[in-house]
């Protein structure tokens, strides 16, 4: 938390709000804390219990559209200083953030945006000497803000490293609808247990083509219709499309490795199959635990590393392999601002002994699915063929784009799954998108 001086005994309309958003975006930005833990409704921000639903989601929105539009706010803001953002002070940059993306991109009053900001500005033992900065700053902003930043090109939105990969393996015009899609809120994405067509009128969402059932966040998503009876789970529709690689499992032996939260072991669960559900973190696995629960559904859960872990062999094995999650910044803004390029080889390292093991726990006959959230390919694409390069009795079993809803662009060459943020694009640009997983379907031989 900043360093604060004693707050005035009644706040001004919306201050506080804007003071715990200041709180999580300066953890986030100058403390490198993840943000889904910071505003964790049990254990994140305590004040964030505090408040409404309304105000908490207002904070949840001051803090994921600066981080959607970091690169576009610093580039506009760093034109309006003479010095650059204040060593001394780092609070400033944070409040001037959060100032101009409520001019800019939210819809609050200038006056509001503007007095809010200095006001904080005020409270903050090192920022307050720069409270009348702030407020020429912000004041030239609402003037001339708009026009500043149609000047800048949106792809600063991005981390260069991580848009040059992105070019580099997808091509320019795919790489800017990447950054693009990335700046938009995503929808509510939920996968049912059965009767996905009603839930979907139950709940006046779209059923896409992949089954899952889309809607526009809106208000607490334990209100929903279904949430009690645990009818239903939120997942990403890409997130959902692993699991269905198996096909049939009804009564099939099934280890879920690295399963937390849990969503594709629901998946599995709730089509019929026996599965042991794995992963290495305990809080996660209790976690893992709450929400099967919710869902009435039950298995075995194991708390080991996955890649040392002995069982089997299995009918099916379903590893969602520990990766850098670059395909969900779209849901998880901060992870572009704190990923770094070297973490992509410690995690494919982690990969190759978790896939190489997770192959030994397959029955011959029996199916592997290696599954990930990134974009980058040598945590994809190079993972399997690495294996294959090296198991004789291995083989791909390319998937059809009937086993995915009929889309075409969601297979590879080589017959491989692959999402991406611009996928499944919609008039609506709230309701378009899905997060970026790779998936491949391997055999083993006799």
């Amino acid at each position: 938390m900043s360093e604060v001086s004693q707050h005035p005994s009644i706040d001004a309309p919306g201050l506080v709000t804007r003071r715990i958003a200041a709180d999580a975006l300066s953890a986030v930005l100058h403390r490198r804390q993840p943000l889904d833990q910071i505003l964790d409704p049990q254990t994140g921000i305590a004040e964030l219990r505090t408040l409404e639903d309304r105000d908490r989601a207002l904070v949840y929105m001051l803090v994921t559209k600066t981080l959607r539009r970091l690169g576009t706010l610093r580039a506009l803001l760093n034109g309006l200083l003479d010095r650059g953002f204040p060593k001394d002070a780092p609070q400033v940059e944070i409040l001037l953030l959060l100032g101009a993306v409520q001019v800019l991109f939210l819809s609050v009053p200038n006056h509001a945006a503007v007095d809010l900001a200095v006001q904080l500005t005020s409270e903050d033992r090192a920022a307050r000497r720069y409270t009348a900065l702030v407020n020429a700053v912000l004041r030239r902003v609402t003037r001339e803000g708009r026009d500043r930043i149609s000047a800048i090109d949106e792809s600063v939105d991005t981390p260069n490293w991580l848009m040059k990969r992105w070019t580099e393996n997808f091509g320019v015009s795919t790489a800017v609808q990447i950054s693009a899609a990335h700046a938009i809120e995503p929808p509510l994405d939920l996968t049912v247990k059965k009767n996905a067509s009603e839930w979907a009128a139950k709940l006046n969402g779209n059923l896409l083509p992949t089954g899952s059932i889309r809607l526009l966040p809106s208000g607490s998503i334990t209100a929903l219709p279904g949430f009690d009876e645990g009818a239903w789970w939120v997942q990403d529709a890409a997130a959902a499309l692993p699991a269905k690689l198996f096909g049939k499992v009804a009564e099939l032996s099934v280890a879920d490795l690295c399963a937390a939260p849990g969503g594709k072991t629901a998946q599995l669960l709730a089509q019929g199959a026996k599965v042991v559900a794995v992963d290495r973190s305990a809080p996660r696995a209790r976690r893992l635990k709450s929400n099967l629960e919710r869902l009435r559904l039950e298995c075995e859960i194991v708390t080991a590393d996955a890649s040392q872990w002995k069982a089997g062999p299995f009918d099916a094995v379903l590893l969602d392999a520990p990766c850098t999650a670059t395909g969900t910044i779209r849901r998880n803004p901060d992870l572009q601002w704190h990923r770094q390029p070297g973490e992509i080889e410690k995690l494919a390292s982690l990969q190759s002994r978790l896939l190489d093991h997770a192959a030994d726990l397959v029955r011959p006959g029996g199916l592997l699915v290696y599954a990930t959230c990134s974009l980058e390919p040598e945590e994809c694409e190079r993972q399997i063929q690495n294996l294959l390069n090296v198991r004789s009795n291995l083989k791909r079993i390319p998937i059809d784009s009937s086993e995915v809803g009929g889309i075409d662009s969601f297979i590879t060459r080589s017959g491989d799954l692959r999402t991406l943020p611009c996928h499944l694009p919609n008039q609506e640009p709230r309701l378009s998108g899905c997060d970026g997983f790779y998936a491949a379907r391997l055999q083993r031989l006799a």
